[in-house]
């Protein structure tokens, strides 16, 4: 298992950083800040409180630092999150900034959840169990993005074709964080789903095209016009199995022309089933 835990302890203000430990390197798969309160570790179904009490300045400095390493960070936080290096997301809650209806910035931030990205080998199928395009289902947090990753590998060093990832906010596979990515992959980011599915494909002839949190049906669109084309798909979706898959009005497309053959359900405790699309 493997985890940018240099880069997560540095966007920490030092006085969280010095309470954590070595087993949490291995096991926290979320630090929570919340004003005026204590830090939440999350470790699967556990969490642990540590001493220090989260001040406004604490948050500001998570912020801070976390935006200097992402590009993205300007753009993604009027959605509620920054990416941070390593591939660490950020979620951001408090009083937001509106404008003609919509969302363009939070003013005032009372609360952050830290994601820590996780790369862990061998928890992927092997990809001659695989039948058509792959869709992983699981609701936030259960580690789609964790078993994408390798399933990603397993897809590159499978060959004889390439994979290229869309890699929106530079989460997959962050830069220099040592997450090995397979000898066949190609890795796009920085660019939106749609427009990256689209360059990928007239680009670099990929056998495969992988992308991660299908959330508009602008994603949706683009991965059926790519997925006609001889290019197989791997992607994720927030739903906790096929039929609430197919309840969610932005994921209807999808579910009713067979896109995906085979899906992936992850269960509470990261382990996952294997079903196969029925409509």
């Amino acid at each position: 298992m493997n985890c940018a835990w240099q880069e997560l302890l540095g966007i920490l203000p030092i006085h969280i950083r010095q309470e954590l430990t070595e087993q949490d390197k291995l096991s926290v798969q979320e630090i929570r800040l919340r004003l005026d309160k204590n830090p939440d570790l999350v470790c699967g179904l556990q969490s642990r409180s540590l001493s220090a009490v989260v001040s406004r300045q604490d948050l500001s400095f998570v912020i801070n630092t976390a935006s200097q390493y992402s590009p993205w960070s300007a753009a993604t936080s009027a959605m509620g999150y920054i990416t941070a290096a390593g591939g660490h997301r950020i979620g951001i809650c408090g009083e937001c900034t509106v404008r003609d209806d919509r969302v363009v910035g939070i003013r005032t931030v009372t609360s952050l959840c830290i994601r820590v990205a996780r790369d862990i080998v061998g928890i992927a199928p092997s990809v001659d169990r695989l039948k058509g395009s792959v869709l992983i289902l699981g609701p936030p947090g259960s580690g789609k993005t964790t078993l994408m990753r390798d399933l990603v590998r397993n897809i590159s060093e499978a060959g004889p074709g390439s994979i290229t990832v869309v890699d929106e906010r530079g989460e997959l596979f962050p830069a220099n964080c040592g997450f090995s990515t397979g000898n066949r992959t190609d890795v796009l980011t920085g660019v939106s789903k749609p427009e990256g599915i689209s360059m990928a494909l007239r680009t670099m002839g990929p056998k495969w095209i992988a992308v991660d949190e299908i959330t508009e049906a602008a994603d949706c669109r683009a991965l059926m016009q790519t997925g006609w084309c001889g290019v197989r798909l791997l992607a994720t979706a927030h739903a906790k199995d096929i039929q609430d898959l197919r309840q969610r009005s932005v994921y209807k497309p999808l579910t009713q022309c067979d896109l995906f053959d085979t899906i992936l359900i992850l269960r509470e405790d990261k382990s996952w089933r294997m079903e196969r699309m029925r409509l």
